[in-house]
């Protein structure tokens, strides 16, 4: 019988992973401060935790999926956790983006107890991760990867291996999410220009998104934007966190991507108004120079 699989962190990407796996027939148990989140996954079927270290109690895998890497030192070694029950022979994977260096001093404190890690952040969406299309970047040892391909699989028909050295996950992501905080500044910027100029912007979003300067994130959040959609998929926040990271990773390199510095102060220039827990949609609202809106 397979073992149980643990999520820590059943938000909007954690419990449609944790649903993904629930039909796939795996056993899942879940741990999540908010009580309502919980019971959206206990509802599904999953069990429920009362700390990370019980959720980590006897499973295979145990997948986190927390906001940064203050929340993962807290999930893995904080009082209750998971860190106290983990044994040999199991394997914690890392889902969010954090620095590459937090990647690696996680691991290394994991290895010091025998246990395994898999460097996984996500992207894609709620809506994704449940229907199991999302993209996993995924960096492990060979041997940890082929033991767990097949949830790896389940969880994602986008699946990159990008490598063994445990951090070269993160490292793509913050690559991915610093072009992806470019797309979308520019793209709500575009369409703020658009209607300036009298264009109808659903009508001009159309064409765009059948020309040169359609990307997929610009197309998915402006057209909840131009519907006034701003209930959180992907807090604002999180692109915020998630530039200034790559930022970091980039100057450390040697690099100074000038685009992404832009989109990172846009992005920063949002939340100091506002709309930092709103879905970053709501970014084409401050380029109007409107107030937040309601989600």
């Amino acid at each position: 019988m397979a073992l149980p699989i643990g999520v820590i962190g059943v938000g909007n990407m954690g419990l449609a992973l944790a649903l993904r796996l629930l039909d796939g027939g795996h056993d899942v148990v879940v741990r999540d401060l908010r009580p309502e989140a919980q019971a959206d996954a206990a509802r599904a079927g999953a069990g429920v935790a009362p700390n990370p270290k019980a959720a980590a109690r006897d499973c295979g895998l145990l997948i986190v999926v927390v906001v940064d890497a203050a929340q993962c030192d807290d999930v893995l070694f904080g009082d209750a956790g998971a860190a106290q029950a983990l044994q040999p022979g199991q394997t914690v994977m890392l889902c969010p983006t954090i620095a590459p260096q937090d990647v690696e001093r996680l691991a290394a404190r994991l290895a010091l107890i025998g246990v395994d890690c898999i460097d996984a952040p996500m992207s894609g969406g709620p809506q994704r991760a449940r229907d199991g299309t999302m993209s996993l970047m995924v960096a492990c040892a060979d041997a940890v990867f082929v033991r767990h391909e097949p949830v790896l699989h389940q969880l994602s028909s986008r699946l990159f291996r990008v490598g063994e050295r445990l951090g070269d996950g993160a490292r793509t992501k913050l690559v991915n999410n610093l072009l992806a905080a470019v797309n979308l500044a520019a793209a709500a910027e575009a369409i703020v220009m658009a209607e300036r100029l009298g264009l109808e912007a659903g009508l001009t979003l159309n064409v765009v998104e059948q020309s040169s300067g359609q990307s997929w994130i610009g197309s998915d959040r402006l057209r909840r934007a131009l519907a006034g959609d701003f209930s959180p998929r992907a807090h604002t926040r999180l692109l915020a966190k998630d530039s200034t990271l790559a930022l970091a990773a980039a100057q450390a390199a040697g690099v100074q991507p000038a685009f992404g510095a832009l989109a990172q102060g846009l992005f920063k220039r949002a939340c100091d108004g506002g709309f930092a827990e709103l879905d970053d949609a709501s970014l084409l609202t401050l380029l109007r120079g409107l107030p937040p809106p309601r989600p």
